[in-house]
């Protein structure tokens, strides 16, 4: 049978029974729109996950911390983060060694305190952070009101939401007024030659190594004082999130100002008095440097040399290893979910074929009389299966598409009442459209093996009898 004969046979056959096989090609459509919406969520979930990722700046971001540090945060104890290099300080040195490797941007340490700040009389509590004028590309910062940092040196402050809030209950209207930061200045003490007692009580060498090398003193380490101090800072804008950033993604702070003037303040540091007795001799010495890197591309190969500098190091491309297979798990439970309804389809293109093969013994016998052999009927039945499969899958598609519309919008107009920033929930790219279709046909031809192999086997003597 050629094959335009066998298009007008299984064009004609489709029109005579229209109302039944438009509500089986419905049926498909339903069960691949159902497909379409379940796997364009999880699609789109982890393409927003991915974007707030890459925006926050932490893709291209290494941190890094001393071998001391890493034990002290529980850091990862994989065999590829282990430092290959000696043991070092990370201090201002270490700093300016790591800013000189390839590929290297910017680095700077996180600078982050517990603060009292005072607003209309009243003291309240918070912790303050620098933020880097880079980082007003991270995604935390598109929503926010009012202005970025004009300068790194700026005596300006972002105030997080919940602290705006706290502050008043306008919190819009705290924009272009001041508030005044109070933060324990450290001021360093001369050293004084002085002996040190070692484990048993006597005396030892003032120039003995500590955990880091030596001291580089001849007596104890430098001290500090603490002083009291205040700065008034220009509220410039607030931002709805806490930024993420710093080691294992600790959050910045709820008073954010520059870095630059972070720095300049001189505050306090939780690891201040652990650094003393470890004999730092008034040196600023980092909790953790944060190294900015080109590329994502180029991390691993950072993190390469900054272990062979005897560093430790943590990565958010470590972590999104962990990310991916639970989208990977999770797109799969979708895919399942999202079959249910095609399969159903599918026993409603096997009923219809099946009654069609009841309605049409007597026309099969009459083909096979003319000469048809077994496969032309085969043909016939799986040619009438696949167009209903793309057709189905035509409109499944479209209609999986506004699904996901409508789940988007609902999802973004109950966002917009709880004065949240709106998400794009549901994505379909093209490769979705093509495989759904693709899909939606295959599973067709499938659900037309058993009728077109029934309607093959008939005996024409038998059909040509059949009224």
């Amino acid at each position: 049978m050629k094959l335009r004969d066998l298009t007008e046979l299984a064009g004609r056959n489709l029109r005579e029974a229209l109302l039944r096989n438009s509500l089986t090609t419905l049926g498909i459509a339903v069960g691949v729109a159902s497909l379409v919406a379940m796997t364009s969520l999880g699609v789109g979930l982890q393409e927003m996950a991915s974007s707030r990722l890459a925006k926050s700046g932490l893709f291209d971001a290494v941190f890094v911390v001393s071998q001391a540090n890493q034990r002290r945060f529980g850091g990862p104890r994989r065999d590829d983060s282990t430092p290959k290099g000696p043991s070092r300080r990370l201090d201002e040195t270490a700093r300016q060694d790591l800013a000189k490797l390839p590929n290297v941007t910017e680095v700077y340490p996180e600078m982050r305190f517990q603060t009292e700040i005072q607003y209309d009389g009243k003291p309240y509590g918070t912790t303050a952070a620098g933020i880097v004028q880079s980082a007003q590309a991270d995604g935390a910062f598109d929503n926010m009101k009012g202005t970025f940092f004009s300068s790194g040196s700026a005596s300006e402050a972002i105030l997080q939401v919940e602290l705006a809030k706290d502050l008043s209950k306008d919190p819009d209207s705290l924009i272009g007024k001041d508030v005044i930061l109070r933060y324990a200045e450290k001021q360093p003490i001369p050293s004084q030659p002085a002996a040190r007692l070692n484990g048993k009580g006597a005396a030892s060498d003032a120039s003995e190594d500590n955990e880091f090398g030596p001291s580089g003193g001849d007596g104890l380490s430098a001290g500090f004082s603490i002083v009291p101090r205040e700065m008034t800072l220009h509220i410039i804008g607030i931002v709805e999130t806490e930024p993420a950033a710093g080691f294992g993604g600790l959050g910045r702070g709820r008073l954010l100002i520059p870095m630059e003037t972070a720095q300049k303040l001189r505050a306090s540091q939780p690891g201040d008095m652990r650094e003393l007795l470890r004999g730092v001799n008034g040196k600023p010495v980092y909790e953790t440097l944060t190294v900015r890197v080109k590329s994502p591309t180029n991390v691993k190969s950072v993190e390469d040399s900054i272990k062979s500098m005897g560093f430790g190091t943590f990565s958010i491309i470590d972590a999104t290893k962990n990310i991916q297979l639970f989208f990977q798990v999770f797109d799969s439970l979708l895919f399942i979910f999202g079959s249910l309804a095609l399969t159903v389809a599918c026993l409603g293109i096997i009923n219809t074929l099946a009654m069609a093969i009841l309605e049409r013994r007597r026309e099969i016998g009459v083909l096979k009389a003319l000469g048809a052999q077994d496969s032309d009927v085969r043909k016939l039945f799986f040619a009438e299966a696949g167009v209903m499969g793309i057709v189905g899958g035509i409109f499944g598609v479209f209609f999986g598409w506004l699904i996901g519309r409508a789940l988007t919008f609902g999802t973004n107009v109950y966002l917009t009442r709880q004065q949240l920033p709106t998400i794009d929930l549901s994505r379909v790219p093209w490769w979705m459209v093509l495989a759904a279709i693709a899909i939606s046909f295959v599973v067709s031809l499938a659900a037309g093996i058993y009728p077109a192999s029934r309607a093959a086997q008939l005996n024409p003597v038998e059909a040509l009898r059949y009224e």
